[in-house]
């Protein structure tokens, strides 16, 4: 399975999806947005993998390839792609099919537990997560979930956390790929939005622990074996 992802910061790579893909002998391109990097052709391309960024979907003026990587992001889910979006990523899907893109009430930033809405248990990919679970959040956006599409989770501030389509199109709010290093790259590049918030925690336990980063990138195996077999 070839992997392609669509970076948009340097400090926001995918982390250990990459360590998935070197485990199972899977080639992995990107495109660096920060760096001018092109598109690449869809036909090249089996999994696309967006990532998340500071920027929100609408910030065009400052960033103009947001305006393509919108189109070629619905262009993939069209030609039937099978694709994961992470915070901006799911956000980015989310203004590709349609559905609006806001300020969420909250902004959420720390390790929080997301829980798997009753009666979606058979949505893929709910099936492969526990009814209630922790992951990392760093977003203060939101979205309304495209036609069509399942939303199966949500957080205490969030109702949006995820929602899937065809299920091969998967959107998250939260970040599952996340590393202690990559934990350490948003602290040092984005930490001025640690303001004060019923959903901000400090940096200590931002930080999280060996065991909650485990436990995070085991999900995202789980979902990455689930779009393998697909």
């Amino acid at each position: 399975m070839r992997l392609h992802v669509l970076q948009h910061v340097h400090f926001e790579d995918e982390a250990h999806i990459g360590a998935w893909a070197a485990r199972n002998g899977f080639p992995v391109t990107r495109t660096a947005f920060y760096r001018g990097d092109p598109l690449p052709e869809l036909d090249d391309i089996d999994l696309l993998v967006i990532m998340g960024g500071p920027m929100g979907v609408h910030d065009e003026r400052v960033h103009p390839w947001l305006a393509g990587e919108t189109r070629f992001i619905g262009g993939a889910i069209s030609a039937g792609k099978r694709v994961i979006g992470i915070c901006l990523g799911a956000q980015l899907i989310a203004e590709a099919l349609g559905a609006r893109v806001y300020r969420n009430r909250h902004r959420e930033i720390g390790w929080f537990p997301v829980r798997v809405l009753p009666g979606a248990e058979v949505v893929p990919p709910a099936p492969l997560f526990p009814r209630e679970f922790i992951a990392f959040h760093w977003h203060g956006d939101t979205f309304d979930i495209p036609a069509g599409a399942l939303r199966w989770a949500e957080s205490d501030a969030c109702p949006a956390q995820a929602f899937s389509l065809d299920g091969r199109v998967f959107a998250f709010q939260f970040h599952l790929e996340t590393t202690a290093r990559g934990i350490d790259g948003l602290l040092v590049n984005c930490r001025s939005e640690l303001a004060e918030g019923p959903f901000i925690q400090d940096e200590r336990s931002i930080m999280g622990s060996p065991d909650l980063v485990a436990g995070a990138n085991s999900l995202m195996e789980k979902v990455l074996d689930h779009l393998h077999r697909a």
